[in-house]
Order: C-alpha cells, then structure tokens, then sequence
C-alpha cells in the first residue's frame, strides 16, 4: 500500500508558498516538508484538519492511495 501526499500540488494550486503555510498552522517548515516529500511515518488529523482549513481543500485533495 502506499500513500501519496499531494501537498505541493494544493500549495501551488492555491498560490502559496511552503513557508506560509507551515507559519499558518504552526508547524516547522523542516516538519511541512518532511510531509511534503512522503517521509512521514504518521499525520495527525487535527494537523490534517487545519492544513485543510488554510488550503480550503478535502483530506482527498491532498492525500492519495496506489496500489503498490
């Protein structure tokens, strides 16, 4: 199974940069981009929530499974 996190396509869809969005919701920009690359072993949903909240997206927009 493996898991595809679609963040930097919502960032650029919505014009935002990285950095912003990590000061938005108050994580680190190393921890938003260890995210960002699918090297994160887990995402909190209340992390997931306010991602969303700042993107106006749905969890579906920004994650993704394939078949492996």
């Amino acid at each position: 199974m493996t898991i595809i996190i679609n963040l930097d396509v919502m960032l650029a869809k919505r014009k935002m940069r990285s950095n912003e969005l990590a000061e938005h919701i108050g994580i680190t920009e190393q921890n938003l981009s260890i995210l960002k690359t699918g090297k994160a072993k887990a995402l909190r949903l209340s992390t997931l929530d306010v991602i969303c909240e700042h993107l106006d997206c749905q969890p579906g927009d920004i994650l993704e499974w394939k078949k492996s």
